[in-house]
């Protein structure tokens, strides 16, 4: 009945080449963003083994806007000048768009040079020079060279201005010789802007991007017609309308095919799962799984207090950055149950959105929009479209039920090595806003004496695709989790309300490896861990089932002992439930008779579970 990569071989970092990339991309992560000056508050790893001839990483931006200033990729007013601003053009990344909509195979390594270089303190300079720029008031619009580089920013501001652009080729500042009209429309070199300016104000945008050790060169201008005029040394190389690269592309219907067992991969495993001898045995072999380890060894990596504004770092269910001169803050999550999409791309994508909800609650935000990363297999396969289609369908229905507007995103197809396609990997970036960001909490216990309270039901089949079912019994299919929208906003609604009358001292949301991971999560610390005990008040069959079961719309919280009381009659009156309660303090991680680890040897084993696998490369 195996359906995926089975067992305890599911995660790939026992390949020496997995090690070297999880490092590298972390240190490329680290190394740009804290070069440019961005903190990194959050994120979200995930190991299998569908993974290892194509890794993904995926990143997630968030900035600070005026509304009344927002600028658009604009290229309007005929006479206007294009201007380029940034780092020089070269060879590198071209072909890097096609290349990402390509299958992997033997002659892949032959793609190398597809990939762009960056340079982060360019692309520091070129951040502050077009922001400075822009307050000049002679900026039109602005566009970045992404993906097919000055072709897709020269069609698509045309596109949108419904005008001509005739650009000069030969006049593209550029760092190899040699380069033709060709390569200079397709490479994407990084760290380079697209500005039109009002004619006869180039001078003020070019003070500017020169003050910032850049230069703007003007390339061509804004005309008449819908073309898109390329000229290279005076001679006209390409004419083309606007609308053949942008709207009348075509569009493709693939069709869609439901998997033969896909019926089947649904049906409970639960009974397959053989109960364990010793529960706490087993959560300590869960804390130590990489996919659930601390993930410090990463994000030690990066700077997450530059700018200051930093409220919750990572380590806790989303970030949160306060708005200076304000109160107000907003909160990052990132997530995406890969597992859940492989067994059903609707539920499962639909499943990460109430994660993101869920770990935006547990900080005290509610959710206000999304952006996603679509990360499939090939569309031209009918059950690869199916699961591309049924991925978009459930963010859909959860954003609906969210009251969370999706207002970005891009996609990324084609992800196969040799025919073999990554698992479904819609990766969801939820924002929320924080009414007062002094008030948000972290998911660990603070303090001896406070009091626990886990809110929610569990329904003890609600195993299949778990951490628990994957990494200990080999099984990656079975019954998914219950998606109540219903019971999801009225306990993200109730967690909100207590951290903004400020009742709470930490909150929780229970996820991967159910009520038992998450209690010992709260309890352990990347500088400070700190035990606890807490009494069951639900019955059970199985006490491995209760503890990793993954149902949704679930809390663990904790509260100063004063303030019990109040937080019981809160919980009481909106009818949540309280499946368990107890205390912090003490060296133990106790759940009553069930469960009872010393928290030096949970402490050890969480924090050298990935830890291992970086001393390794």
């Amino acid at each position: 009945n195996s359906l995926l990569p089975q067992g305890i071989r599911t995660v790939s970092l026992e390949l020496p080449k997995s090690r070297y990339l999880l490092s590298r991309a972390v240190k490329g992560i680290g190394t740009y963003g804290n070069c440019v000056g961005v903190p990194t508050v959050g994120g979200e790893t995930f190991f299998h083994t569908a993974y290892d001839g194509n890794c993904l990483v995926n990143a997630f931006a968030l900035g600070l806007v005026d509304h009344d200033k927002v600028f658009y990729g604009n290229a309007s007013g005929v006479g206007n000048s294009v201007l380029y601003v940034g780092s020089l053009t070269g060879r590198d990344g071209i072909h890097g768009a096609t290349m990402a909509s390509e299958e992997f195979n033997e002659d892949s390594e032959e793609k190398r040079p597809t990939v762009q270089v960056g340079d982060p303190f360019q692309e520091k300079l070129l951040i502050e020079a077009c922001l400075e720029a822009m307050q000049t008031g002679a900026s039109v619009g602005i566009q970045d060279m992404g993906a097919a580089g000055l072709t897709s920013s020269a069609f698509e501001m045309a596109e949108r201005s419904k005008t001509g652009v005739r650009l000069d080729l030969d006049k593209v500042p550029m760092r190899e010789e040699g380069m033709n009209p060709y390569e200079l429309m397709l490479s994407e070199s990084q760290e380079r802007m697209l500005l039109v300016v009002e004619s006869g104000r180039e001078d003020e945008v070019r003070k500017v991007v020169e003050r910032w050790e850049l230069s703007a060169v003007k390339i061509g201008e804004v005309v008449e017609g819908t073309d898109v005029e390329l000229y290279w040394h005076g001679e006209l190389v390409s004419s083309m309308p606007v609308e053949v690269v942008t709207s009348s592309v075509p569009v493709y219907h693939w069709p869609e095919s439901v998997p033969a067992n896909f019926e089947a991969r649904q049906e409970d495993q639960s009974e397959r799962i053989a109960e364990p001898e010793d529960v706490g045995e087993t959560l300590l072999k869960l804390l130590e799984s990489p996919n659930l380890a601390s993930r410090f060894p990463l994000y030690s990596q990066y700077d997450s207090t530059v700018r200051t504004n930093t409220v919750v770092h990572p380590g806790s269910d989303s970030g949160v950055i306060r708005i200076k001169g304000r109160h107000k803050g907003v909160a990052i999550a990132l997530d995406c149950n890969s597992r859940y999409c492989a067994i059903d791309p609707r539920l499962g994508a639909a499943h990460s959105v109430a994660e993101g909800v869920r770990n935006l609650a547990a900080v005290g935000a509610r959710p206000i929009g999304l952006s996603n990363c679509l990360n499939y297999g090939s569309p031209e396969k009918p059950e690869g479209m199916w699961q591309i289609a049924e991925g978009i369908r459930g963010i859909s229905e959860a954003a609906r039920a969210f009251e969370a507007p999706v207002v970005s995103g891009n996609v990324s197809l084609y992800n196969e090595t040799r025919g073999s396609a990554i698992l479904p990997t819609p990766t969801i970036a939820t924002v929320g806003l924080v009414k007062d960001a002094s008030k948000c909490v972290a998911k660990n216990f603070r303090d001896a004496g406070d009091k626990i309270f886990f809110v929610g039901r569990t329904n003890e089949r609600e195993v299949g695709g778990s951490e628990y079912a994957a990494w200990i019994a080999g099984l990656e299919t079975g019954m998914l989790p219950v998606l109540d929208y219903d019971a999801e906003r009225k306990a993200a609604e109730q967690v909100v309300t207590l951290i903004e009358n400020g009742l709470l001292k930490s909150a929780h949301d229970v996820s991967q490896g159910g009520f038992g991971v998450a209690f010992a999560e709260c309890c352990l610390g990347d500088y400070k861990s700190i035990g606890a005990s807490v009494e069951l008040k639900d019955s059970f069959e199985r006490a491995d089932l209760w503890l990793f079961a993954e149902s949704g719309s679930r809390y663990i919280i904790s509260c100063s002992a004063e303030n019990e009381e109040r937080v019981r009659s809160e919980l009481e009156k909106s009818e949540l439930h309280i499946a368990a309660e107890g205390e912090v303090g003490g060296e133990l991680i106790s759940v009553n008779g069930v469960v009872e680890l010393l928290l030096s040897q949970a402490e050890r084993l969480w924090k050298n579970g990935l830890k291992v696998y970086f001393d390794q490369v």
